[in-house]
């Protein structure tokens, strides 16, 4: 199953009200797992900064004034998505300007059923509890020590750990309910494919015991299953 972690930061609150994409920050996962591919990518949004917005994120006019406009990285951006399902902190929100930025540049829309919020996730599992990135990556333990501003890789990355954890920890199909459990749409959700290991154990067989069996072996005369006679 392949997902994609995604944040965005914008000039503003509504892109009906004019405001923009000034970055992208994405993180492929599969069967939960983090894959190693990301998407990140600043966007001019060809109109001036906000203040209030240049203090969350820190990314001002003469900054984003050299970077390409949307219209100009919506092919790779689309390309990376691919049918991936989509993970957002606050869906709403992030589909919303992605969707006013596909339709300026003429490209179909994403379809909201996609994305699952990760914010409705957390206020399911921790009734009444701050549900913010910061407040989830304190719960969970995760370092969230360089979100000083806000950044689309940075808390996308940040993000799928979180997720992570709330499907169950970073192994979510070792759990009582077993692997057919719904996932938060209420479809089911495989088993998720055990990573490799790092360092392959070492055999366990001492150096007499190989020895017994090629003798063993040897005494059978060609006439054992498994060469063929």
């Amino acid at each position: 199953m392949r997902e994609v972690v995604l944040d965005t930061e914008t000039t503003g609150l509504d892109p009906r009200e004019g405001h923009r994409i000034v970055e992208i920050g994405a993180v492929e996962l599969a069967n939960h797992l983090p894959t190693g591919r990301v998407y990140h990518q600043y966007i001019n949004p060809e109109r001036p900064m906000p203040a209030e917005a240049f203090a969350v994120h820190g990314l001002g006019d003469d900054f984003l004034r050299s970077k390409p406009v949307f219209s100009a990285i919506a092919d790779a951006f689309l390309n990376f998505l691919g049918d991936a399902r989509l993970v957002i902190h606050n869906a709403a929100f992030d589909m919303g300007f992605l969707n006013a930025e596909l339709d300026n540049c003429g490209r179909a829309r994403i379809e909201e059923t996609r994305a699952i919020d990760t914010v409705a996730m957390a206020r399911r599992m921790f009734p009444g509890a701050q549900a913010s990135l910061d407040a989830l990556c304190r719960r969970f333990g995760i370092d969230n020590s360089q979100r000083d501003k806000h950044g689309a890789l940075l808390d996308a990355e940040l993000l799928a750990e979180v997720y992570l954890e709330l499907v169950g920890g970073r192994q979510p199909g070792l759990t009582l309910q077993g692997p057919g459990r719904a996932d938060d749409r209420g479809g089911a959700r495989a088993m998720p494919a055990a990573p490799p290991r790092p360092v392959p154990l070492k055999p366990r067989l001492t150096a007499a015991e190989r020895a017994a069996h090629a003798a063993f072996v040897a005494g059978l005369d060609g006439k054992s299953l498994w060469s063929g006679d």
